[in-house]
Order: C-alpha cells, then sequence, then structure tokens
C-alpha cells in the first residue's frame, strides 16, 4: 500500500481481511532468524489483502505480485511452509515491529520514513498513480493537484502514501476523506461523499472493474509531480530491524529471480507493464530510502 517524493513515493487497495497472526508456542521476543526459520520450516508472512500487490484469493490461497515472488524465494532459501496473515495497510509495520510475522510480502513502497522503521529488501516491481471517479468524470477530474485549487474531495485509505502525495501537493485537510480500506472506495466516489479516491494506477483498475460500471479509472490522468520529479512508487519487501541476515538472503534471491523470464510473467500477468518492470531496476533501496 502505497510514498512522497516517489522517486521515492507510494502505494495501495485493500479489503482488509480479519488478522490471523498465529505466534506458536514459546514464540522468541524477537524476529527469528533465517536459521531458525528454516530449522522450523516456516516463514511468516503478512500481506494487506490488496489486489494485484499481495491478497487471498476465494481459495484461501495468497496470490499478487509479492506473494507469487515470496512464494519462489521461500522455496529457494530451502523454507517448506508459508504461513500467511491477512491485515489492514497501517498494520502491516506494527505487525513486524510486534514479531507478528518474519517477512511483509505487500510491495509496500519503500520511502525514507518507513526505511527508519523496517529494512527492506530491494525493490521487486514499480508502480504509478491513478484517480478513481464516478462513472463520466462528472467533476471532469484528471490529477491529484485539482483538489489544491477547487472545492472537490478527495479519499485516500488509512495509511497510504497517497496522503503525503496530497501534503505535498497542497491540498487542505479539509479536501482530504480518509476511508478504510480500498473496498469503500467505490462507495465513497459513487455515494459522492468524495468526488475521487487517490491510490495506484493498478488498485484504481481493479476498483473500476469490480464497480459495475459505477466507477471509473479517470481518463487522461497526469501523474503528480513533487519536488520536480513524476511521482512513482518501488515496492519491496520489508523487514524487522533485527532480521537482516533474512533481509540479505532474500536480496540474493530476488536479484537472482528477477532475471528469469519466471518473475516477468509474473509482474505481467498481475498488470505490471514493461515499462513498470524496467523502472524496478531503475533504483535501489539505498537511494530509495536516503529520499
Amino acid at each position: 500500500m502505497r510514498s512522497a517524493s516517489k522517486q521515492s513515493s507510494p502505494k495501495t487497495w485493500l479489503l482488509a481481511a480479519a488478522a490471523a497472526c498465529v505466534l506458536g508456542p514459546g514464540a522468541a521476543a524477537q524476529a527469528a532468524d533465517l536459521a531458525a526459520i528454516r530449522e522450523s520450516g516456516t516463514l511468516r508472512v503478512a500481506i494487506a489483502n490488496e489486489i494485484p500487490y499481495g491478497y487471498m484469493d476465494l481459495n484461501g490461497e495468497a496470490k499478487g505480485a509479492g506473494p507469487d515472488v515470496a512464494k519462489h524465494i521461500a522455496k529457494a532459501l530451502g523454507i517448506g511452509k508459508i504461513e500467511w496473515t491477512t491485515t489492514a495497510f497501517g498494520s502491516l509495520i506494527p505487525g513486524l515491529q510486534a514479531d507478528r510475522y518474519d517477512m511483509v510480502a505487500a510491495e509496500m513502497a519503500i520511502l525514507p520514513q518507513r526505511c527508519e522503521q523496517v529494512l527492506y529488501s530491494e525493490p521487486n516491481s514499480s508502480y504509478g498513480e491513478g484517480l478513481l471517479v464516478a462513472k463520466g468524470n462528472p467533476k471532469n477530474l484528471h490529477g491529484y493537484e485539482s483538489f489544491a485549487t477547487s472545492n472537490g474531495k478527495i479519499a485516500v485509505m488509512a495509511g497510504a502514501d497517497q496522503l503525503e502525495i496530497l501534503q505535498a501537493l497542497k491540498v487542505p485537510a479539509s479536501r482530504i476523506v480518509t476511508i478504510a480500506n480500498n473496498a469503500d472506495a467505490i462507495s465513497t466516489v459513487t455515494t459522492g461523499r468524495a468526488d475521487g479516491y487517490a491510490a495506484t494506477s493498478l488498485t484504481v483498475s481493479q476498483l473500476a472493474a469490480k464497480s459495475k460500471g459505477k466507477a471509473e479509472a479517470a481518463r487522461g490522468f497526469k501523474d503528480p509531480v513533487v519536488d520536480g520529479q513524476p511521482v512513482r512508487s518501488w515496492g519491496g519487501f520489508a523487514f524487522s530491524k533485527d532480521s537482516k541476515n533474512l533481509r540479505d538472503a532474500v536480496n540474493q534471491e530476488l536479484a537472482k529471480f528477477k532475471k528469469t523470464e519466471d518473475w516477468k510473467k509474473i509482474m505481467s500477468g498481475y498488470g505490471f507493464s514493461a515499462e513498470d518492470a524496467s523502472q524496478s531496476f531503475e533504483r535501489t533501496t539505498a537511494q530509495l530510502c536516503a529520499g
């Protein structure tokens, strides 16, 4: 979910599922290291139930760009089982810090403020922004900037990076509507509670498809520009601060997997464009964390 300067920037859509964090008897107070995870045979991974980044399908199987790549990495690391947790996007980092899981596979945007709280892998994905509006785009909206100068209201998901973008664009707090999860976005724009919903382009496309014609992605959408740079996010896997050896091992396998056709198929299969795939190589985590 989901960044402010999208040279280090945002992301998010979530259907907020109930958290199912299971800690085994005698779970350690600190995050388990890679050796302990291999010994237990189980990697605990959290997602935010956000299509197409990481979600549970109707059969209870984890899907999305993050989970599909995480499954490959776990296998490459010799870990036979993944225990999945779904939780609200805003609970992902606190859950890592509380050792409720070992890794987040939600394609969470790599941002300087988040880098102070967690460790990130190198980027697995890159994605731009979008705007969900009611059918026909009655207010003729084509970008986030318009909400800084009009009386219209724009919705964002709690904990999502889009709030930081809107703040950087000087959109008044009185024009920003916060909703609990992406599932509420369609009703929010179709009932007039807000005139638009700010989210990543992939999330907006998914929501429009689910709206049964009641909402659509704003055509001619122009990516917001912050500090002279078009806003784009780079998403990666996140870990607690004391899981450096796990993060480093994931990085090694991720670097190898991103050179394969299988990785490209996963990304394109979830709607990431060739440009998105190419852009995922254009920033390092060190650059993104530096801002």
